[in-house]
């Protein structure tokens, strides 16, 4: 604030600066803090604080500390964490994780193998004959008209690649997720367990996922495809358990009433009439792996992903668009098959067939 006033010492009934006396306070003002009396001799302040509407400069307490400081895991708890895990995953558990990566690995590199013997006119007619299979014209020119874009633009290795990393991850992902499924939909108790799990998988980012993969398996094709795993495995699991559930309990009790065992109930009853949405399960399981066998790519997973990566880091616009359009014109493909494979099975099955 800016008053009139005598500056301590200045001659009496001379004007002080405004400037001067905006920086201080005035008299009358110095005796609510300095402790000093009304005649302003002193300018130490006994202390500041937030009533007299200056900031409060004193240390914090210990109190505050705790307060205001967030509790710090202490040193000794660090070093147990590193010692587990040096010793479950470097020195115990090296055989597991080194048997699982051994087992993807040759099963990717059997399959890259046959994609890559296979001459692309076979590719092509082989998914343009799928195609056909299931009644979709349409389908089968798309098919065509895809894969003939992807090996003119020179990208016919990438996409087997990214097929085979595909094709390994759907297939470990449904050997999972069928059997838990089944599980959840016949023991109550295991779907409760199973449900917080699935949200949260469902729930975390993407590259969360690759965390754990170069954890366990360090950078390479092992490590994304563990990490599509997980990314891709719980739609089939839930739609494994809700398709079973489904089915109508007097189909049930008609095939218990026949003498049909729990096993034969199952998989000549519940899973066939269940078919279609486990179906629609794989299908969406299928176009998530492919999903994150695209982003998979950052810890050198290789595929089309690693082409978009490329283009990307080095601002190649062309190349970029050509991998993206390349990638959606197969999640395209396989969509349409995977679809129209569980709508002829829905088909046969209203059909009584």
């Amino acid at each position: 604030r800016t008053t009139q006033g005598t500056l301590p010492g200045a001659t009496r009934g001379a004007e002080s600066p405004r400037f001067a006396l905006s920086a201080i306070p005035s008299p009358v003002y110095l005796d609510s803090w300095s402790g000093l009396g009304s005649s302003g001799a002193g300018l130490m302040p006994r202390h500041l604080g937030p009533g007299d509407g200056f900031p409060d400069h004193r240390c914090p307490s210990a109190v505050q500390r705790r307060i205001d400081e967030f509790p710090q895991v202490p040193a000794r708890c660090h070093r147990r964490r590193d010692r587990w895990r040096t010793k479950v995953l470097t020195t115990n558990g090296r055989w597991l994780f080194e048997g699982i990566k051994d087992g993807i690995t040759y099963a990717l590199l059997y399959i890259e193998g046959g994609l890559k013997w296979l001459p692309w006119p076979a590719v092509v007619l082989g998914l343009v004959l799928a195609a056909f299979a299931v009644g979709r014209w349409g389908l089968m020119a798309f098919a065509g008209f895809a894969f003939l874009f992807i090996g003119f633009m020179g990208l016919w290795e990438p996409t087997m690649d990214t097929i085979a990393l595909m094709v390994v991850a759907v297939i470990l992902s449904v050997g999972i997720g069928l059997p838990l499924g089944v599980v959840g939909a016949r023991n109550q108790t295991a779907d409760r367990i199973m449900r917080p799990i699935l949200d949260g998988m469902q729930t975390m980012p993407s590259f969360v996922y690759l965390i754990p993969g170069i954890l366990f398996f360090g950078l390479g094709k092992p490590a994304g495809i563990f990490a599509t795993i997980i990314y891709a495995v719980p739609p089939v699991i839930r739609l494994t358990n809700l398709g079973i559930r489904q089915v109508s309990p007097e189909t049930v009790e008609a095939a218990r009433s026949f003498g049909a065992s729990p096993l034969q109930i199952l998989s000549k009853v519940q899973i066939p009439m269940a078919l279609p949405t486990i179906m629609a399960g794989i299908n969406q399981t299928t176009m998530m792996a492919l999903a994150m066998v695209t982003i998979a790519s950052m810890v050198a997973a290789g595929g089309l992903g690693d082409n978009v990566l490329r283009a990307i880091q080095k601002n190649e616009v062309g190349n970029g668009v050509i991998a993206g359009l390349s990638i959606v014109f197969m999640a395209i493909v396989i969509d349409r098959l995977t679809q129209a494979v569980a709508r002829s099975r829905q088909e046969a099955l209203q059909s009584g067939n």
